[in-house]
């Protein structure tokens, strides 16, 4: 029997502000534990919130940015529960009047796990959102040996909760949602989307049915998710048990699950056989938020995102339609091919010394493209040189090389080291003829039409001029001499 399997996302996202939802509280990755609050944050008697409007700013850009309809009126609730991590006994969120209903996003091909991108069932699917709504974030735990420790820096950080239709039908289709939405979140400055960090979490509910039943099957969530390739790892993992569970003959049950990554497998949390009661109502102690003067504000905020920016690189710059993607991928080496392709008379070839030469010598550095010892217009000024006929690909790489060594220009390394190419006409055709004298039987292969001898001949004008004569020139000069 053929299953479908369809999953839903609930991905929260820790806003990039300075300080909490509702108190004045820094907001620090890493500080020392119960640092960085007050009697807000620790929910104490008397303590009264008061909304930070930036963290709703961030929210309604977002919600531009993801296509969502804006709410003209929302408002917080109280959702109860007690939890040790949730100090006041309830957390401060939204239920029914959220800021961001509705929205898309819409997966690209590089947004696909690599090993993925060639089988993509549906390009350019569009995953539909329910809604963004924003919240207070609740404490971190810590589980000792035999105590648990809790860390209330986090209480109360703005956190953005943006939950996707069940439309997802494969853990691949996961995987290129979380990172494309990850990309424009950065793309925005709404988050770092840091998930190592704890800035992007993610619950899945997932569920699998046979493919001619109409109703879904019984929904599973696994919890707390920080990282997107183990997203799709539990993914795979929980759609082959639910199918085992069902060609069994047994019935599934809504239940909760996490993920253990180092034994590749789900595990069973608790069950549950009914949703909730949280017992939302609206939060007495503050007031409604009217998003119209958000709205118009927002609006000059938007960014170019990656998908308009791909096709502008495309457009601009004639790269490919996968260079451009590359280049988008991470809005810093964006930025960093801008700047190199401002003045450049070839941007394709710019973009190939980026996604190639640089790109590798960063990665065997260990360093990012923000820390790239060889500025832009370093690049460009290297390339440049290049195109002119200044100096050789091959000299390129050496030159390069010293560059991002020392961080010294390419103009100066060329004249320290003596190596720039030959183009004069003149001088290179003193060298062929001298080539095609002392190599008679080469030339005579080539006029019975052995075009190989050609590169040979070619190789001794290099060899002749120490490396640098322009290897084009010395190959049109030749061909031209024999005919």
């Amino acid at each position: 029997m053929t299953y479908v399997a369809t999953v839903g996302l609930e991905v929260h996202v820790q806003l990039k502000t300075r300080s909490k939802m509702f108190c004045a509280s820094p907001v620090e990755f890493g500080a020392e534990p119960n640092t960085h609050t007050c009697p807000v944050c620790l929910g104490l008697p008397g303590s009264l919130p008061v909304m930070n409007h930036e963290a709703l700013r961030m929210t309604v850009l977002t919600g531009l940015m993801l296509g969502c309809d804006i709410a003209p009126v929302s408002k917080f609730d109280r959702k109860n529960y007690f939890y040790p991590d949730m100090p006041k006994n309830y957390q401060i969120s939204q239920y029914d009047m959220p800021l961001c209903p509705n929205g898309t996003v819409t997966l690209h091909d590089l947004a696909y796990p690599k090993d993925a991108q060639k089988n993509i069932a549906s390009p350019d699917k569009e995953v539909h959102l329910a809604r963004i709504h924003l919240e207070e974030d609740v404490a971190k735990s810590f589980h000792f040996e035999t105590t648990t420790g809790i860390d209330f820096n986090r209480a109360g950080t703005p956190l953005m909760e943006i939950v996707t239709q069940p439309e997802i039908n494969s853990p691949e289709e996961a995987f290129a949602f979380l990172t494309t939405l990850k990309q424009i979140l950065i793309y925005g400055g709404v988050s770092d989307a840091d998930m190592e960090k704890g800035q992007l979490r993610c619950d899945c509910n997932v569920s699998v049915r046979a493919e001619k039943q109409t109703e879904l099957g019984a929904k599973i969530e696994i919890k707390n998710m920080n990282s997107i390739s183990g997203v799709r790892r539990a993914l795979a993992y929980e759609i082959r048990r639910q199918i085992a569970v069902l060609e069994r003959g047994q019935q599934l049950e809504q239940e909760t699950r996490g993920w253990d990554d180092a034994a590749g497998e789900t595990f069973l949390m608790r069950t549950k056989e009914f949703a909730h009661d949280y017992r939302y109502f609206p939060d007495p102690d503050l007031v409604s938020v009217k998003t119209e003067g958000l709205v118009a504000e927002m609006r000059g905020r938007v960014p170019e995102l990656p998908q308009a920016k791909r096709a502008r690189f495309v457009e601009q710059y004639q790269v490919s339609p996968y260079d451009a993607a590359v280049l988008a991928n991470d809005l810093n080496l964006a930025k960093y091919f801008e700047t190199a392709a401002k003045r450049a008379k070839k941007p394709k070839n710019v973009a190939n010394w980026i996604l190639n030469d640089l790109q590798n010598a960063l990665g065997a550095a260990g360093q990012r493209i923000d820390e790239c010892p060889i500025a832009p217009e370093a690049l460009d000024e290297l390339v440049n040189l290049i195109d002119s006929g200044k100096i050789s690909g091959k000299q390129g790489k050496e030159v390069f090389a010293e560059m991002f060594a020392t961080g010294k220009a390419a103009a100066d390394i060329v004249k320290e080291k003596g190596i720039q190419q030959l183009s004069d006409l003149c001088a290179i055709e003193v060298l062929c003829e001298q080539v095609i004298a002392a190599n008679p039987k080469p030339v005579a292969d080539f006029k019975a039409g052995n075009v190989i001898s050609l590169n040979f001949l070619k190789g001794q004008v290099m060899k002749l001029s120490k490396g640098k004569a322009n290897p084009q020139l010395a190959g049109e000069i030749l061909e031209r001499k024999l005919k």
